[in-house]
């Protein structure tokens, strides 16, 4: 009797470990599916200007609530999606109160569609337009997890809560270098107002929408909630020295940093022999700059001496501008030959007027590559062809030859049609 029960003890024992030793592995994917999953916060304004009735004949705040009840029925099941408010419960006119006037209506996470169409149904235009505050807020709401963030922010007026200027907050979001994105859609638009939310959606890399009927509202929200669902290379924030015996040493990966006008940027690369090193850079002008720019991209040793630059000039037409360069490192027949240091350094000739900010710096995004070389380094530089100089050589050699064979029979039939 005594062996049966412990028997049974046992079994139950074992049972309930192989039954823990199943959850947690369960436990551990769920929590990484989770870490993962994008998130997507809509910001919209609920200032009283979204009484006015002239969207498709129905007030501005009736056809974001229509849009908003259609995305929300559109919402990818892996997105985690949250609505923020900005002017939505204060009437008054205090200045002071009314720009703190933002609230989080339904919190960012797995979405319950009655709870957020609730939530939407009860907004009633109020108050003040506090869109700065509301974007600092909603980047807090969008905090943690590894996927991708997104501020969709919708508006129908400029912020009327300065000095604390909304571009201003969106370089601040963008220079944390989290890979949070900010998109803005202008209802009715003016051109201040539509200035002002362009500014905030190109300082994250975003982009500005006019909106004045209700289904391009629709349309264009999911469009952009469908974006947050697609898989994204997140920068990895990291910060430049001013030498690069002080530099952080990447591997390859993308990268985000900043840098201000008149200033350098350097990095470390390790390259082993027979590895070749690709990096590229791209410079972001998010504010007001001269017309004539350019970027320079410097492979160095740790002694000073240049290997190999890539160079860009713009002339205002983009407000980006890129280079990049390749340098392969010869193999060694030693296999304990050691890595080769590789200082990047960045520096462009942005220029702006006395009024613009220089901080935080402006966007640059560097991509770091290290990959096995070819077989013999010095392909690389026989102007990009490699082992096709030998096709080129023989295509010239059989080519001769035809010309010769050719013109050999040219000759010989005039000299036929001469004698005949």
């Amino acid at each position: 009797m005594i062996r049966r029960q412990r028997l049974a003890a046992g079994l139950g024992a074992l049972l309930a470990a192989l039954a823990a030793g199943l959850a947690f592995p369960a436990g551990a994917v769920a929590d990484e599916t989770t870490a993962m999953a994008p998130k997507v916060d809509l910001v919209i304004d609920v200032s009283g200007s979204m009484r006015a009735k002239d969207i498709d004949g129905q007030s501005r705040m009736a056809a974001a609530k229509q849009a908003f009840n259609e995305v929300l029925d559109a919402t990818p099941e892996e997105v985690q999606l949250g609505i923020r408010t900005l002017g939505a419960n204060y009437p008054g006119d205090d200045r002071k109160t009314g720009c703190k006037d933002t609230a989080q209506l339904y919190p960012v996470g797995p979405l319950n569609r009655t709870e957020a169409k609730t939530a939407v149904a009860t907004l009633t235009p109020t108050g003040w337009t506090p869109i700065g505050p509301a974007l600092l807020k909603a980047a807090d709401d969008l905090e943690g997890g590894e996927g991708s963030k997104r501020i969709v922010l919708i508006s129908d007026g400029e912020d009327t809560c300065a000095p604390l200027d909304p571009c201003e907050v969106a370089r601040e979001i963008a220079a944390k270098g989290i890979g949070l994105t900010i998109d803005t859609l202008g209802l009715v638009p003016n051109t201040k107002m539509r200035m002002q939310l362009s500014c905030i959606a190109e300082a994250t890399g975003g982009t500005y929408t006019s909106v004045e009927h209700t289904d391009e509202l629709t349309d264009r929200v999911n469009q952009l909630v469908d974006r947050a669902a697609d898989p994204v290379v997140v920068p990895v924030a990291t910060e430049g020295a001013a030498e690069c015996a002080k530099a952080p040493t990447l591997k390859s990966g993308l990268y985000t940093d900043r840098e201000e006008f008149g200033q350098e940027r350097w990095y470390r690369v390790d390259v082993k022999p027979g590895q070749e090193l690709r990096a590229a850079v791209s410079v972001a002008a998010d504010r007001a700059v001269s017309p004539d720019y350019g970027v320079l991209l410097r492979a160095v040793t740790a002694h000073g001496r240049e290997i190999v630059r890539g160079e860009a000039a713009g002339t205002g037409r983009t407000d980006v501008i890129s280079t990049g360069l390749r340098y392969p490192k010869a193999d060694s027949d030693d296999e304990n030959a050691p890595a080769e240091t590789v200082c990047l350094q960045v520096t462009h000739s942005f220029a702006a007027a006395a009024g613009v900010k220089a901080t935080p710096g402006l966007p640059l995004e560097l991509t770091v590559d290290v990959v096995d070389g070819p077989s013999d380094a010095s392909d690389v530089a026989s102007f990009g062809l490699g082992r096709g100089w030998w096709l080129l050589g023989a295509l010239i050699v059989a080519g001769f030859l035809a010309g010769l064979v050719w013109g050999w029979l040219s000759r010989w039939r005039v000299a036929v049609w001469r004698t005949n």
